[in-house]
Formats: C-alpha cells, structure tokens, sequence
C-alpha cells in the first residue's frame, strides 16, 4: 500500500512540476515577444525616410514646351509638357545612330507621351543641364558641352548615357507620383 501511496505521490509531484515549467516557459516566450516586437520595429525605416522615397507632383499648371523641375531623393527631376512637335521630333530619330540606342515610347508612359520625366543630372559628371538649350531642342550641360534631345537622350558630347528615367507613375490626370 506504502509503495502505491508513494508512487501517486511522485506522480502528483511530477504533473505538478511539468505544469510549473510549462507555465513559467510559456510565460518567458510571451514576454520575449513582447521585448522582441518594439526592437524589430526599429530597425525599420522612419517614416520621413519613408515619405522622402516617393513624391507627389501637380502636373496641371505645367503647360506644353515648359518643363518644372522639382526635387526628388535630393536630385532634380525634371517633369516636361511636351508639344506634339517634340514628340514627333523626338519619335522620328533613328535610334541606330544613337550612342546609347532608346526608343522614345519607351522613355514615356503608355498614352502620356506628351509627359517626360527625367531625373536633371548629366550623365558625364554629374552636372545640372539646362533646359530648352543645345542643338537638339532638350538640355544642355554647358560645364562639358552635352546635349540631350527632347527625349533627354544623349546626341552630342562626352556623356555615355541618356538622362535617366526614375520610377514614376500617373495617380490621376493632374498629379503623378515619382519614386
């Protein structure tokens, strides 16, 4: 009888024992999530990172043959109005000719080709071209002589590249969202 007695006493202690550790284990895991979460948050972007990474630009008052530029990552973009004259202008270039070959449908959005979006630094050293100047009706960098069409590709002088195109996107007809 003793040793039936003992054995439901170890057993009691035993159950006793696997639930303090259960509980006291389960607590632990609750609060090293808890301590986990504010830390993984962290390292996170901030949210003026963030807003810095896209902008979002009034394109209405921007009439045809002008071109606004607007600051975007701390580079200027440069959003131009193209005239029905410069885009057949800049979609009649024979692209094999180019030193760095673009259509230009393919540096416009689809149905919006009045609208280029370039970012404003030449491609050579990084200088600002100025706009609506040079031999091809688009920008000019007067610090080594490039010139870019209305297209923003490259024609004429020491820069390798057409002016780049960034990420942008019509979020309706007035305002499109660069970034």
């Amino acid at each position: 009888m003793q040793d039936k007695e003992k054995e439901t006493n170890e057993e009691e202690k035993s159950s006793r024992r696997d639930f303090f550790v259960m509980s006291a284990t389960a607590v632990a895991c609750v609060g090293a999530a808890a301590a986990a979460i504010p830390i993984i948050s962290s390292l996170g972007p901030d949210k003026g990172v963030l807003a810095a990474g896209s902008t979002e630009v009034d394109i209405s008052n921007i009439k045809p043959g002008e071109t606004h530029t607007v600051m975007w990552r701390g580079k200027p973009v440069f959003i131009t109005n193209r005239t029905p004259e410069e885009i057949q202008e800049a979609e009649g270039v024979n692209v094999a000719e180019l030193r760095d070959p673009q259509e230009d449908k393919d540096r416009v959005k689809p149905g919006k080709a009045e609208w280029l979006v370039t970012i404003g630094i030449c491609t050579h050293l990084g200088c600002v071209p100025i706009g609506n100047k040079g031999e091809f009706g688009g920008w000019f960098c007067p610090c080594h002589g490039s010139h870019y069409d209305s297209s923003g590709r490259i024609r004429k002088g020491p820069a390798p590249k057409n002016l780049a195109v960034p990420p942008y996107e019509f979020i309706s007809d007035t305002k499109i969202k660069i970034g």
